[in-house]
């Protein structure tokens, strides 16, 4: 299945990794509709294509993503005044949705691991973007900010759902209160980055961890985790856990992956996963309604 083209994002994909780069490097990359529009589609994109097994998302030139786009001034945030012609289907409830939050729940229903590979500046929705993402490494040069009070705004795409479970609640207000930009090195002392990296190194780092999980597991049990270990965030009892596992390894106990899991192992020998994400992934989820998000 070959890429797209998009206008606002690039997409690379070659052995089974896929890099999604926000490409608006004369802006820092800064968030319009247009990118939502493209990055939701990529992720549709990468959710039907079985060749991609993880995707890694970064930003071209020196930023990861400078947060919204503020070109139309005053009128930024204010949507009955901006209009649009899409404002009738972002609309529900009453409530026009915030675009950053379609895209979060998007990327939290991604059926393959994201990894985000945060090369610049991260400010607004360029970090809250990230915080559906599943793991985060930065440049040593990266920095973030959680800047709305200091534009007259709260949180949005989802981050009062994300962030404390991330960094726990002391932090996450912190950061929020404050509205500061933070370093590279502040965001790994609070656990909101796995690991930082010289600038030169950042991508080869995240590619090396993307190569570990594309090499090595199958792309049904790992769509199965990644649901899982997010789903479960918000149960409210264990045994929602221990019923949604239980499915799961009961479907997947008599699938083709299993036996041939067992037998490379006893074999000693690499697996070769039969199994196919867009075909094969068992329905485990028959108490749990999916959000609408588009």
């Amino acid at each position: 299945m070959a890429a797209p083209t998009f206008e606002t994002i690039k997409l690379e994909i070659e052995n089974g990794v896929c890099v999604l780069t926000l490409n608006r490097p004369d802006k820092l990359n800064a968030f319009n509709t247009q990118m939502m529009k493209d990055m939701i589609a990529a992720f549709d994109h990468t959710d039907a294509d079985d060749a991609v097994k993880v995707v890694i998302v970064t930003g071209a030139g020196r930023g990861f993503c400078a947060g919204a786009d503020l070109s139309s001034g005053a009128q930024t945030f204010d949507y009955d005044a901006r209009g649009g012609e899409d404002r009738a289907a972002r609309t529900r409830e009453g409530v026009q949705r915030d675009g950053g939050g379609l895209l979060t729940l998007r990327i939290y229903d991604s059926l393959k691991p994201v990894i985000a590979a945060v090369n610049g500046p991260a400010v607004g929705v360029g970090v809250t973007m990230q915080l559906a993402m599943d793991i985060r490494l930065a440049s040593t040069e990266a920095r973030f900010g959680l800047v709305f009070a200091r534009r007259g705004l709260n949180p949005e795409a989802c981050s009062s759902y994300f962030l404390p479970k991330l960094v726990g609640v002391q932090t996450a207000l912190e950061w929020c209160y404050t509205g500061r930009v933070f370093p590279a090195q502040e965001a790994f002392d609070k656990g909101l980055v796995r690991s930082l990296h010289a600038p030169e190194d950042l991508l080869p780092a995240a590619m090396t961890l993307a190569r570990e999980i594309a090499d090595n597991t199958a792309p049904v049990s790992i769509a199965l985790t990644r649901q899982l270990i997010w789903r479960m965030a918000g149960a409210s009892h264990p045994m929602e856990a221990h019923m949604a596992d239980s499915r799961g390894i009961q479907a997947r106990g008599a699938m083709p992956d299993a036996r041939e899991g067992v037998m490379s192992f006893l074999e000693k020998r690499p697996a070769h996963y039969p199994d196919k994400v867009s075909t094969d992934l068992p329905d485990i989820w028959d108490h749990w309604t999916a959000p609408t998000f588009r």
